[in-house]
């Protein structure tokens, strides 16, 4: 068979480039570290490939995100560190201001520095983050979430809904709590308070409400029963009204004062001191159903602290405020430390997230290693058998174009 010129030349070019190509091919995996560099080489390697990086994408998407979400709570979680030092030293005023040694100058001094206080909680309400947005306002984060009514009372006007953010794919988590949770709240075993009537002219004080009966007073506290303690004429006849959470009277005791002192209601006993007058009142109520708000917890105890004592009236009053200030901020302060202690918990399993979600990451990478990766003790043997292949195929192909019957010809 007579093979022409043309056709041993077309052979020796294809032959060289196909060398040269798989030459060129092993070269561009070594440079790149990857055995898949163009979806050809391994299709099925190369899909499941691009789903592996497309889930580990994700993942890390979710990582910045746990980021933004520990960020956020690490702030709210130093400003209510700073909420419970504020009510921490309001509540160590109010004890230093019940004492009777007290004049109405010493009081008033109180009142000065309980002031300091109360604005620093405000400023602490209206904290913000580093890109300004408010921390305590919900996703109504643009404005700040306390504010003075037209009547100088600090009112919550920010959202109700909790701003939360995803931090894994089946976890939501709540990245700040209101400021209306943190301010204006009580935890649910705050249980029952006293207070007494604004309109009381006699010098009964209340000393303390002590529970007789637990279970009977959980279930009017689940219940929302509320007990009010009213005074009659000498000889000091009390009636105790018991009412529904819509006020309707549901029983009523009678008794004398202060032969009946404590006086008993609904699994507890609520006990007096001093002598009230007729009509005078005293209330016991769930915490949750008395005052919650902790800006008018201090606004009452600075505007009490201002007044005169100059009759034992004026200070039974004074003695029934502040200790009913006293309750509260305990209340106050418990749901702070509440709100924190679930802020740390959050914190804890953002820890916990972020261990699994590099766990899978780890995993992810191990994938695509496995995938699309390249085996360099394999690589350069193949690139040092490419490279001699190729330099064969160049001396074959120069000794054949040398070959020709002209140059036996005399």
């Amino acid at each position: 068979m007579r093979i022409s010129t043309v056709t041993m030349f077309e052979q020796s070019v294809g032959s060289l480039n196909q060398q040269q190509s798989d030459f060129l091919k092993v070269s561009q995996q070594i440079a790149s570290g990857r055995r898949v560099v163009n979806p050809s080489d391994d299709p099925q390697a190369a899909s499941r490939a691009v789903g592996v990086d497309q889930a580990k994408a994700v993942t890390q998407q979710y990582a910045d995100s746990r980021v933004s979400a520990r960020n956020s709570l690490s702030q709210s979680e130093s400003v209510l560190n700073s909420v419970n030092d504020a009510l921490v030293r309001a509540k160590s005023l109010m004890v230093q201001a019940s004492s009777d040694t007290l004049s109405d100058v010493d009081r008033e001094s109180v009142a000065s520095e309980l002031q300091g206080v109360y604005e620093s909680l405000i400023g602490q309400a209206n904290a913000t983050d580093g890109n300004g947005r408010y921390l305590f306002g919900g996703y109504q984060d643009s404005s700040a979430p306390f504010v003075k009514d037209v009547n100088g009372d600090i009112e919550y006007a920010g959202d109700s809904r909790v701003r939360e953010q995803r931090i894994d794919a089946s976890r939501l988590m709540p990245v700040s709590d209101t400021g209306e949770a943190i301010f204006m709240r009580v935890p649910s075993s705050a249980g029952y308070v006293a207070e007494a009537g604004e309109g009381n002219t006699g010098t009964g004080t209340y000393e303390e409400v002590r529970i007789t009966d637990r279970q009977q007073m959980a279930d009017d506290l689940q219940a929302g029963n509320s007990f009010k303690v009213t005074f009659d004429d000498p000889p000091n006849t009390y009636q105790v009204e018991e009412l529904d959470a819509d006020g309707n009277t549901v029983a009523t005791t009678s008794g004398n004062y202060p032969a009946d002192n404590p006086i008993a209601m609904g699994g507890m006993e609520l006990k007096l001191s001093g002598e009230p007058d007729k009509d005078d009142t005293f209330t016991v109520q769930s915490a949750d159903q008395a005052n919650t708000n902790i800006f008018a917890t201090l606004e009452k105890a600075i505007d009490v602290l201002g007044q005169p004592t100059d009759t034992d009236a004026k200070q039974a009053a004074q003695r029934n405020t502040l200790k009913s200030v006293m309750r509260e901020l305990d209340n106050g302060l418990d749901n702070v430390l509440t709100v924190r202690a679930s802020m740390g918990a959050r914190l804890n399993e953002l820890d916990v997230v972020d261990s699994v979600g590099g766990n899978r990451t780890l995993n992810y990478e191990q994938t695509l290693s496995d995938l699309v990766d390249l085996d360099y003790s394999e690589a350069i043997s193949e690139y040092s058998l490419r490279q001699v292949g190729m330099q064969a195929a160049q001396k074959t192909f120069a000794n054949m174009q040398g070959m020709s019957l002209f140059k036996f010809l005399n």
